[in-house]
């Protein structure tokens, strides 16, 4: 371990995350050739063949995976250690990984994207969509962001004061929901109360790795429920569905205001009394004062916020 290259640890930290050489390979723009022999290496240094061959990738031994948390927090200390103390934005490569909702994409990334492609010519986000692993992986550091949905409502176990204490947050967008349904449902004869948004089937999107909504959380106190015909994970599949049969769709209002640009959809308000949620920056403590971590955040902050003001 003398002469030992800290460059491998990241190579060994990719593999473990990807399991196939071909993916790690393309992930660090190296040659699969070249990964291969970096492996060796560290099957040399660590005296384990670290990885096993399987007909779906790359399977880690038990001494890879007891490394496998070590490695983490090793590296994010050397990436500490060797950040400089002042962050500077054109000459910076650094990347940023950060998890969404998908309906928050369209709401943030138009509105402080240019500004960072401006600002920093050489920065990237790597970019998931929010999952039930994400708040996981902010409390352990492994990603430096999160965009996803939180509450008001005092009904909601998905609360803002119900937020990590390990976890900073600002919110950016305050939405409610609205349902959406075909010009020529037969509801629209109707008057529009619980009584008529109950009557009919619904389709529901899944998303932000929520399961259950804020609305079906009140209704449940009333015992009432919907009747959901089909659970979906993509709006914009579900309102191209919702444009050809008589199912109702609830969305967020913000992103329904956008989306339904695109179809051929009437607008209601939810009849249910929910308080306004919203969308919220999420981050660890950890990197409160990086220079860099803070100059993103305001970055995304300030320019969201201003577009929600104008």
């Amino acid at each position: 371990m003398n002469h030992f290259d800290y460059n491998l640890l990241k190579v060994l930290e990719v593999l473990l995350e990807e399991q196939s050489v071909t993916a790690a390979a393309s992930r660090l723009y190296l040659s699969q050739s070249a990964v291969s022999k970096q492996l060796a290496k560290l099957r040399e240094t660590f005296d384990d063949p670290l990885f096993e061959r399987t007909a779906h990738g790359l399977r880690p031994t038990p001494r890879a995976k007891q490394l496998a948390p070590e490695l983490h927090q090793i590296l994010q200390q050397l990436e500490q250690f060797t950040r400089p103390e002042a962050f500077e934005p054109a000459q910076s490569t650094r990347e940023f990984r950060i998890h969404l909702v998908e309906t928050a994409y369209s709401l943030t990334y138009p509105f402080f994207m240019p500004s960072m492609l401006s600002q920093a010519p050489h920065v990237s986000l790597n970019s998931q969509t929010w999952n039930h692993e994400s708040k996981e992986k902010l409390l352990k550091c492994e990603i430096d962001m999160a965009i996803c949905s939180r509450e008001w409502d005092e009904r909601s176990p998905l609360h803002v004061k119900n937020i990590s204490q390990d976890l900073n947050y600002v919110e950016l967008v305050r939405d409610y929901p609205v349902c959406l349904f075909r010009k020529d449902h037969p509801l629209l004869q109707e008057e529009w109360n619980l009584a008529a948004f109950l009557k009919y089937r619904h389709l529901q999107v899944t998303f932000g790795g929520i399961d259950r909504w804020l609305l079906d959380e009140v209704l449940a106190l009333d015992g009432l429920c919907r009747d959901i015909a089909v659970n979906m994970t993509d709006f914009y599949s579900a309102m191209s569905l919702c444009e050809r049969c008589d199912l109702i769709l609830s969305a967020p209002a913000r992103y329904a205001v956008k989306m339904t640009k695109h179809f051929d959809l009437i607008t209601r308000d939810v009849p249910v009394d929910v308080v306004p949620g919203n969308y919220v920056l999420l981050w660890h403590n950890h990197f409160e004062h990086d220079p860099g971590h803070r100059w993103l955040r305001e970055l995304i902050i300030g320019n969201v916020n201003g577009e929600v003001r104008s």
